[in-house]
């Protein structure tokens, strides 16, 4: 073991009791559960099925609602059990309400010795799926030591993680090399992969492409359409705080005159910031309505700006909307992702940003379906260009769709390279 896993190994195993101390703080603010906070320290709440059991790792919502359609193929194997990790109470929600049977969730155990023993030995996994980015020495030092074999899917690798992991070259060697195969999204992801000292990495692109839309309630969708009616609307989804919200709020402003009755939905990024954004908007003189104060559809009705502060319903406004523009993506914060809404029918615009989503910005290229406005005022002369052309507007949402069809073969892709890996029926 090099001497930063080693220094590593040995500070974790010291902070034990600072972690739990840690996070039975986040459990009081609501940012961890305290019900079953005894599996973030390995210890499980549910029994362990008998046979094979494939392990598959995400960190939060957007890496747990990519995996599901890796779930759902995995268990077309009858004698597999799969048992999803994520560290969020907003994925174990996700999960709550999405995995398909014989689909076990459980909080991810941090990265202490004690708690990764504990999680391996109660689970005895035949596999180790991670996906993304989300490694932790520790987990996969105790799986290596257990000879359960691991595979990263979706695997994203920046220049700046990419420099970081240059500086312990051995430590890099000994945790990437454990993946075998590494699945990339793009050749560029693959090939630092393979420079830091993993062996199989390929670029077969993102998960996302294949997940299912978004849900919505049938029933809520009617009523909104009634209360709606023909009125133009447009949602912002998953903005940030300052430039990014400025910049929603000022195209409402500037395009409004052109566009009477015209409705903005706003989906913060965290819905806890609703009471801020409408004040915000308040303060521009806008109507404003809050979906946690006045779900009711008729709420829009004298509204320019809805603030739509609850969580999982992205799925009814995109239904909603003709035209979506995708935050995390003016604020520099790597975009979010913008095929939910494309696969709901959406004309989708983003800003510059989009290096969480890399693959897919090129693949939209390639398709000359990317449409990105490089700041707040590009913004608002797209918006109101879509807006105003109904033939454009479809052009570029059949263009993007296309586009995200066809990457939907991702995941006949990652399926075939995990085969060889896949855990044996006579697994105990």
């Amino acid at each position: 073991m090099t001497a930063a896993l080693s220094l590593y190994r040995g500070a974790t195993a010291l902070a034990a009791p600072l972690v739990h101390a840690h996070l039975r703080r986040r459990a009081t603010h609501g940012k961890e559960d305290p019900a079953r906070l005894g599996e973030r320290f390995g210890e499980a709440s549910r029994p362990r099925p008998p046979g094979p059991l494939l392990w598959l790792h995400a960190a939060s919502v957007g890496e747990t609602a990519s995996a599901l359609p890796l779930v759902e193929r995995l268990l077309n194997d009858p004698a597999l059990s799969v048992l999803l990790t994520s560290g969020t109470v907003a994925s174990a929600r996700l999960a709550a309400a999405r995995l398909p049977p014989r689909a076990i969730h459980q909080y991810a155990p941090v990265d202490l010795p004690g708690a990764a023993r504990r999680f391996l030995d109660r689970w005895r996994p035949g596999l180790a799926v991670f996906v993304e980015s989300e490694l932790w020495p520790n987990l996969i030092l105790e799986a290596q030591a257990r000879a359960v074999p691991l595979a990263l899917v979706q695997a994203r690798m920046s220049q700046r993680s990419w420099r970081r992991w240059r500086r312990v070259p051995g430590a890099a060697r000994r945790l990437l090399g454990a993946f075998r195969p590494v699945l990339a999204q793009t050749q560029a992801d693959a090939e630092r992969y393979r420079r830091l000292g993993a062996p199989q990495a390929l670029a077969l692109g993102t998960l996302k492409y294949a997940a299912d839309p978004l849900p919505a309630d049938a029933g809520e969708l009617r009523a909104w359409r009634r209360a709606l009616g023909a009125r133009p609307l447009w949602v912002a989804a998953s903005t940030h705080p300052g430039v990014e919200e400025d910049a929603v709020l000022a195209a409402h402003e500037a395009l409004r005159d052109r566009h009477p009755g015209l409705l903005t939905v706003v989906v913060p990024r965290r819905p806890e910031h609703g009471g801020a954004l409408a004040a915000a908007a308040a303060a521009r003189g806008f109507r404003v309505a809050r979906r946690s104060a006045a779900p009711a559809a008729g709420a829009s009705a004298d509204a320019d700006v809805y603030i739509a502060d609850t969580f999982g319903e992205l799925g009814l406004f995109y239904r909603l909307a003709p035209l979506a523009f995708v935050g995390g993506s003016l604020s520099r914060r790597g975009g979010h992702n913008p095929i939910e809404p494309i696969r709901l029918g959406c004309a989708v615009l983003t800003g510059p940003d989009l290096g969480n989503f890399a693959g897919v910005a090129d693949d939209l290229r390639a398709s000359q379906a990317l449409a990105t406005a490089a700041d707040g005022a590009e913004l608002t002369r797209r918006l109101a260009c879509l807006l105003r052309d109904g033939p454009a507007r479809a052009r570029l949402a059949a263009r993007q769709r296309r586009a995200a069809d066809d990457g939907a073969r991702v995941l006949d892709a990652v399926m075939d390279a995990l085969a060889p890996v896949l855990p044996r029926r006579d697994a105990a």
